[in-house]
């Protein structure tokens, strides 16, 4: 499940919370419903960390909470935090995603051989826009065990009659030569203007790089964080070891093989990584194209209106 998929369902499940609501005698709604919200995250930390989207929905939904009237009644402060959630997101999700798909039609010249990794919901929204806009031209899906959500994208391209190469990570270098613009989801964009994706982003970019074509990160605005991260091990989501143990159809390959011959064995299976900005183009968010170099502009003058705070 990709990161907007997972925000809108949280706010959904924030969203049915609040209309179950009721506020305690003596207590005031905002502060007991900020200690309620705040138990539910913590639950949803226990089952899988949050990504920096949702951590950004999670402060815009406190932030409005805080600022409800204490005289306000009760009945219409729960509407108004669910008119809140909703708007957040239309605004900042659905129609920031079609702004983008606005944007990054642009680039999309006939005859063009277009790149991506793994499966990103606004990529995907891109390249069907362009199909309907009847430009020419070839999509590469490049993918990588142990998730193979490049394998969903290219059945659902297809199906709408596109023209699909699918490969693996391990063959990038040798494809690459054909493509002509990559174009990559992101899960968040650092103030440094390191792009946070799926693991392998950061290796088709500098791929890509070395073959002089131009990286597009496709990255809305709400999922923009003031953090600087330098590398992929201070700060990582851990995924099930046993994933990248086994493979399947091959049962000649077994983790416990591993384990009973190397007792210092430790599989490590890392969610995202860090791009670094030397090897991204350009930025394709709701405020415009940008280079990675305007990121903090955005996170410094557009922070406290993309929040809605």
């Amino acid at each position: 499940m990709g990161g907007n998929a997972r925000c809108i369902a949280m706010l959904q499940a924030f969203k049915e919370v609040i209309k179950d609501y009721s506020t305690p005698p003596e207590k005031t709604l905002a502060r007991d419903l900020t200690a309620k919200v705040n138990s539910y995250v913590s639950f949803l930390i226990q089952c899988r960390p949050l990504s920096i989207s949702m951590g950004n929905a999670i402060r815009f939904l406190k932030a409005h909470i805080a600022k409800l009237p204490l005289t306000m009644r009760e009945s219409e402060a729960k509407a108004s935090l669910c008119s809140d959630i909703d708007r957040f997101i239309d605004e900042k999700i659905v129609l920031a995603d079609k702004v983008i798909v606005r944007h990054a039609v642009t680039k999309i010249r006939d005859g063009d051989v277009l790149l991506t990794y793994g499966s990103s919901s606004v990529v995907e929204m891109i390249l069907l826009h362009a199909l309907e806009h009847e430009k020419k031209f070839r999509v590469v899906v490049v993918d990588s065990r142990p998730n193979l959500e490049g394998q969903t994208l290219v059945r659902r391209l297809m199906e709408k009659g596109l023209s699909c190469t699918y490969t693996h990570i391990n063959a990038v270098s040798y494809i690459m030569h054909e493509v002509t613009k990559v174009f990559l989801g992101a899960a968040s964009v650092l103030s440094n203007g390191t792009v946070y994706s799926r693991v392998g982003t950061a290796c088709v970019a500098m791929v890509a790089h070395a073959f002089r074509v131009p990286v597009l990160i496709c990255c809305e605005a709400y999922k923009f964080h003031e953090r600087v991260q330098l590398d992929s091990i201070c700060s990582n989501e851990l995924g099930d070891p046993d994933a990248i143990s086994k493979v399947p159809g091959r049962m000649d390959v077994s983790d416990s093989d591993y384990r009973a011959n190397k007792e210092n064995l430790q599989f490590l299976n890392l969610i995202y990584d860090a791009t670094p900005s030397d090897y991204v183009s350009m930025i394709i968010t709701d405020y415009g194209m940008i280079p990675t170099t305007s990121v903090p502009v955005i996170v410094r003058e557009y922070g406290r209106e993309h929040l809605l705070i």
